[in-house]
């Protein structure tokens, strides 16, 4: 399995009804995208000077799923979303055993 971390710093200028509509995008694409295999995110609740806002971890069965989840209009519109509330994202993936 792959697994997919993603790191949201919000921008300082952004409303509570954008970290929702954020939530309402990602809790949909499960139902729309046959690729994700496992999907959690969620608000950062420790906010230590370290700390981003909010973080995205999601599996995919290999690198193609993934690239295909990607490129897929569903998220492509969240990721449009994404760029205009953040001032940083980081993401990570790797393979593990599950």
């Amino acid at each position: 399995m792959l697994k997919h971390l993603v790191f949201l710093k919000f921008r300082d200028n952004i409303s509570e009804s954008d970290i929702e509509k954020l939530e309402s995008m990602l809790d949909r694409l499960p139902s729309v995208i046959p690729e994700i295999k496992g999907y959690l995110f969620g608000r950062d609740v420790v906010k230590s000077e370290r700390s981003y806002d909010f973080a995205l971890d999601s599996d995919f069965e290999d690198l193609d799923a993934l690239k295909r989840y990607q490129q897929h209009p569903e998220h492509l519109k969240v990721l449009e979303h994404v760029k205009s509330i953040c001032e940083s994202i980081l993401a990570v993936d790797f393979y593990y055993e599950g």
